[in-house]
């Protein structure tokens, strides 16, 4: 007896659960549900390399798997954590062989395919495009910045959502009452213990699974599992992320822009979210600086002051104070008058000074600290402002000779830079009549 090819004393509940038909597949039903495009392919057995994206524990191994039932296809599997090229090469070997022996296709599943790098990518391009292998790849990254545009343009992407309440509640019922599952068990799970599973589970199917595996084996047979087991079981069950993950850029991105279309409500439910996921709370007061100066700027003075403030708050106090701070400069930010003019401004700036290159300074704006500096005419000209009328030196030039001057800054006609552009169109028309401006 081969020990090696033994199936494994205990397999984990999920394991035992995984969908054999489409029937028992739960979720996704953008994709599978009559007369989408990945439901035809999975009924006509109609193969094409393909990249299945989204979060642990929604069934994208499974769909592998089905796939290659459905299309009686062999089914090999690689992850992308422990293999190499040495792995690709071996299993294109058995795709030869299979096709050579058996006139069987072959789809080749790489889980965790954002874990290769480019040349191990690279390795997969020609038996995809010469049909030796159909290609299907598993990854909880954007594909957009973690895969090779050549692999990308050979494979269609699906996108794999977290699973719905409805969709759990399948995979517990089949849990409780399959023989392959808790049947034998005869437990059951009030709403109470199903909505503590399911918030605990967020979305990830697995993992739902598993805290319901682990609270049957501390429940009696023929009970129903309390909700103080789960609490005790449960404990601080925060939803997590990753901090270079996807939806931890995507939680980021729906509290700026929360902020930047003044809805404090919705901007307090992402820093909540955010916070509830165990993201660092320096880290948002970090950001919450950024939007200050980026989308608030001169419209309100005072924002950048209020952020500093929660940010220090944070810094010395910890949670939960610190926390409380940084949620009031983000309703503040949130509620002020909206300008991205300093940040357009310092855009434009910084393109031009790369585009020009190292102009020199004009002699009149350089300082003259020695005799010989002043002697080659440093200085010479200067309009010292404080002398000039309103404080203003009319028609002074303070851009390099070889580059006109020009307007980055344009404030908006809302809070304080209302008033700050009323002054630069003041001072824009004096410049305009003074005799001293520089003409093209």
């Amino acid at each position: 007896m081969d020990l090696f090819r033994s199936e494994p004393i205990a397999q984990p509940l999920a394991a035992r659960l995984r969908a054999a038909n489409l029937e028992e597949y739960v979720g996704q039903e953008h994709l599978l549900a009559h007369g989408k495009p990945l439901r035809e392919a999975l009924e006509q057995g109609a193969l094409h390399s393909m990249i299945f994206w989204g979060p642990p524990g929604v069934g994208k191994t499974t769909l592998a798997r089905l796939l290659a039932k459905v299309s009686d296809a062999h089914f090999e599997t690689v992850s992308a954590v422990l293999a190499g090229v040495k792995e690709i090469r071996q299993a294109v070997e058995i795709a030869k062989q299979q096709a050579g022996q058996y006139g069987r296709r072959t789809i080749l599943f790489v889980d965790e395919v954002h874990r290769f790098n480019k040349s191990q990518q690279d390795a997969f391009l020609p038996y995809v495009e010469d049909g030796t292998l159909i290609f299907i790849g598993a990854t909880t990254e954007n594909p957009s910045f973690e895969l090779n545009n050549a692999l990308l343009s050979r494979a269609r992407v699906y996108v794999l959502k977290s699973l719905d309440e409805t969709a759990l509640f399948k995979l517990v019922q089949r849990a409780l009452t399959e023989e392959k599952g808790l049947g034998k068990h005869h437990l059951s799970l009030s709403d109470d213990g199903f909505k503590m599973l399911m918030a605990a589970a967020d979305g990830d199917g697995r993992r739902l699974l598993n805290l319901l595996e682990n609270a049957s084996d501390l429940a009696e047979d023929n009970t129903e599992i309390s909700v103080e087991l789960l609490q005790s079981l449960l404990g601080d069950s925060r939803r997590r992320f990753d901090k270079g993950g996807e939806a931890f850029y995507d939680q980021i991105s729906a509290l700026h822009k929360s902020i930047r279309g003044s809805n404090p409500d919705a901007a307090l439910y992402w820093f909540a979210r955010m916070i509830d996921g165990g993201c660092d709370p320096l880290y948002l007061a970090r950001r919450v600086v950024r939007m200050a100066s980026e989308d608030i700027g001169n419209a309100d003075p005072r924002a950048l002051p209020l952020c500093m403030s929660a940010w220090d708050v944070q810094e010395r106090l910890g949670s939960p104070e610190g926390e409380l701070a940084v949620a009031q400069a983000i309703v503040y930010l949130a509620c002020a008058p909206k300008s991205n003019a300093v940040y357009m401004a310092f855009k434009m700036a910084m393109r031009e000074a790369t585009e020009h290159g190292s102009l020199e300074v004009p002699l009149h704006l350089r300082n003259a600290p020695t005799k010989l500096m002043k002697q080659l005419g440093y200085g010479e000209e200067y309009r010292y402002a404080h002398d000039e009328p309103d404080a203003y030196a009319a028609g002074e030039d303070y851009f390099p000779d070889n580059l006109e001057p020009r307007q980055y800054y344009q404030p908006v006609p809302r809070g304080l830079e209302l008033k700050i552009g009323e002054k630069l169109k003041h001072l824009a028309a004096l410049d305009e009549a003074s005799p001293r401006k520089r003409r093209k």
